[in-house]
């Protein structure tokens, strides 16, 4: 067979050629190639592990913002927790002093309506010796046919109502 023949003597030359293709590939690839991908791949990783460690100090920094906001946030509240606390007092204070002043102002009117009431009372009563007087003459007059004088009925009836 005539390819079988052929075989042998092109064998040796298309080694000859795998080899150099090869050859020329590895030099091409691996002394021009290979560095660039390389550099790339090292660019790559330490720009990773850049980042990485750029997220590690901004993680930590984030755990310090965090850590002055909720320290402040507490300030912040015992600060308003202290105005309250402060304006109850005022307002307390307020109240009272309101309340004391209304009292006051009651107890002038209080002592006002009952210094009315007295003086009223004290007409009244001297309207009523008056008429009392007034029957008593009357009544004396219709009864016995005899003349009492106002003093004296003015004095019977004061008698009357002291003892009654």
């Amino acid at each position: 067979m005539p390819q079988i023949d052929q075989i042998a003597t092109t064998f040796g030359s298309q080694l000859f050629w795998l080899f150099l293709t090869f050859g020329l590939i590895y030099l091409v690839i691996g002394r021009s190639m290979l560095p660039k991908i390389q550099s790339t791949v090292d660019m790559r990783r330490k720009r990773i592990e850049d980042d990485l460690e750029a997220a590690r100090v901004a993680h930590a920094r984030a755990d310090e913002i965090e850590e002055d906001y909720r320290r402040q946030q507490a300030l912040d509240r015992e600060a308003a927790h202290a105005l309250t606390v402060e304006a109850k007092g005022k307002a307390a204070r307020d109240t009272e002093a309101k309340l004391k002043k209304a009292d006051a102002e009651l107890a002038k009117k209080l002592a006002a309506a009952e210094a009315e009431i007295a003086a009223q009372r004290d007409a009244a009563l001297a309207e009523i010796e008056d008429v009392a007087t007034e029957a008593a003459q009357e009544i004396v007059a219709k009864l016995t046919s005899a003349k009492v004088t106002k003093a004296a009925a003015s004095k019977a009836v004061k008698g009357a109502l002291a003892n009654g």
